[in-house]
């Protein structure tokens, strides 16, 4: 080989691995994140996306921007995160209603929860408890599910409206102690909440990071919680189990997904930095703080979760018949 083609192979190697290197992709992320929050800004929705967002973008090195799309029981923030790109720049909320809830209560949807979403991680759950306002007669659940019987379907339970986490918990409740409670529908928590410590409803399934300083100051009782072990922050209050009711747990509880598609790259990028925030001692003890249990997962654990999540409630919905169409 003469030193002429030994220079040509040289420099057709050369240009070869430039033209590599120039086709590679740049890191993730180049710009500013969209977090699609599918409720109205102050709600509990609105407050762990926010720790969280703030959290990711000081770590990921681009800002993690909280974009509320709120309506129509998430199906429109969630139908928005749907049809993004699968860039990896656009990701928000999902909850229970979004993905266990919806599909089983509606008749058609505008996204599929199964197959229009890539599962990036869980965010939290919020523990439920049975409330009631202070001066109802019964005083742990024994003695509200007596009241209950001996009087079916007299017995009020308000909820933040049709089809809600509030209110599936409730229905869960009727179907395992074969009680007749009546359901009071309204449009939110907060009214809802209203009316029970105004004493025009006697129950209610909640959950705690809009209740908690209601509770502790003494403006709700609280019979049992709906969690397998005590909470920390309410110690003193039995378990459904301990109370006698084996078996009860309900939570409400939030999830981040992007669009379908996500590079595998992305999608680990962007879990490894939401369980890093969530692991995070300030932030979780904000989260912890209003009653908020962080729940970090991986994505294949949350997928699972949602699964067996879909097929509990899917069951509890149809045979309380609730539809929204």
């Amino acid at each position: 080989m003469n030193k002429r083609t030994t220079l040509r192979l040289l420099a057709a190697t050369l240009l070869a691995g430039l033209g590599t290197v120039q086709a590679q992709p740049a890191a993730y992320p180049r710009q500013p994140l969209k977090w699609v929050v599918p409720y109205a800004p102050g709600g509990t929705t609105d407050v762990i996306a926010r720790q969280l967002a703030m959290r990711m973008g000081q770590t990921m090195g681009q800002p993690v921007i909280a974009d509320n799309k709120p309506g129509a029981a998430s199906i429109i923030g969630a139908t928005f995160i749907a049809r993004s790109a699968p860039d990896g720049y656009t990701v928000g909320t999902v909850d229970s209603g979004t993905l266990a809830f919806n599909p089983a209560m509606y008749a058609s949807l505008s996204y599929n929860a199964e197959k229009d979403f890539s599962f990036i991680g869980g965010l939290g759950r919020m523990p439920l408890v049975l409330a009631v306002h202070p001066a109802f007669p019964a005083k742990n659940v024994q003695e509200f599910l007596a009241l209950v019987r001996k009087s079916p379907g007299s017995v009020s339970s308000a909820s933040s409206g049709p089809g809600s986490p509030l209110h599936v918990a409730l229905e869960l409740f009727k179907q395992q102690t074969q009680t007749d409670i009546l359901h009071v529908a309204y449009k939110g928590s907060a009214p809802a909440l209203q009316d029970l410590m105004a004493n025009q409803v006697n129950s209610m399934f909640v959950d705690l990071p809009p209740s908690l300083s209601m509770i502790k100051a003494g403006k709700l009782r609280v019979l049992a919680v709906a969690t397998p072990q005590r909470l920390a922050i309410l110690p003193d209050v039995p378990t459904m189990a301990e109370a006698g009711v084996s078996g009860y747990e309900a939570y409400a509880w939030q999830g981040l997904v992007g669009p379908a598609g996500l590079p595998a790259p992305v999608l680990e990028r962007l879990n490894k930095e939401l369980v890093d925030a969530l692991k995070h001692p300030q932030t979780r003890a904000k989260l912890e703080e209003i009653g908020i249990q962080p729940m970090p997962m991986t994505p294949p654990q949350f997928a699972d979760f949602v699964r067996s999540e879909q097929k509990l409630w899917s069951g509890v919905i149809k045979a309380a018949n609730i539809r929204l169409d």
